[in-house]
């Protein structure tokens, strides 16, 4: 008998909003992360405020800085249940 329920998700968050938390979330400045990964400020910049589009090669970057897999900041809102 299964004892949980699934989380409901409350709110959409864009590409630039999920590197923007997850950045937040380990405490870096977008300075200190532009330091780790050699993507400038400006562009961190650029990419939280969904001004450019992230792309691959700069979400595996970032994505190694943050500790995270590519795919939680390319596809925040993905839903493994609907894409099945």
């Amino acid at each position: 008998m299964n004892e949980y329920q699934i989380a409901k998700k409350s709110i959409n968050v864009t590409v630039g909003e999920s590197v923007r938390i997850i950045r937040e979330l380990q405490e870096l400045s977008q300075n200190q992360l532009a330091e780790l990964t050699g993507i400038p400020q400006s562009t961190i910049s650029a990419i939280e405020h969904d001004k450019i589009n992230l792309g691959i090669e700069r979400a595996k970057i970032l994505a190694k800085a943050l500790k995270c897999h590519p795919a939680v900041l390319v596809f925040p809102g993905w839903d493994a249940e609907i894409a099945v």
